[in-house]
């Protein structure tokens, strides 16, 4: 199957898999008790929300994975992590 997606299917695209590489690295600096739990919540979270075709709704998840992963960062940061 050949998959064809236009411009903005690929920029969004991009913009999910960037958000889930930052995520996974923000992950690595969690303490290692929950550190393997965090990057399976972020997994599930990705997988979760894999066959959705709805680009307003891609574009809100991205936002709302955005501010979760600012929020987790800061508490790292807080925590000395």
């Amino acid at each position: 199957m050949i998959l064809s997606l236009d411009l903005q299917d690929f920029l969004l695209r991009a913009r999910v898999l960037k958000l889930y590489r930052q995520a996974l690295r923000t992950a690595r600096r969690a303490p290692d008790l929950s550190r393997a739990e965090l990057k399976q919540v972020i997994r599930q979270e990705m997988e979760s929300n894999r066959d959705c075709k709805d680009k307003q709704r891609i574009r809100f998840l991205i936002g709302e994975g955005t501010e979760r992963l600012k929020g987790l960062t800061e508490m790292l940061d807080m925590q000395g992590h």
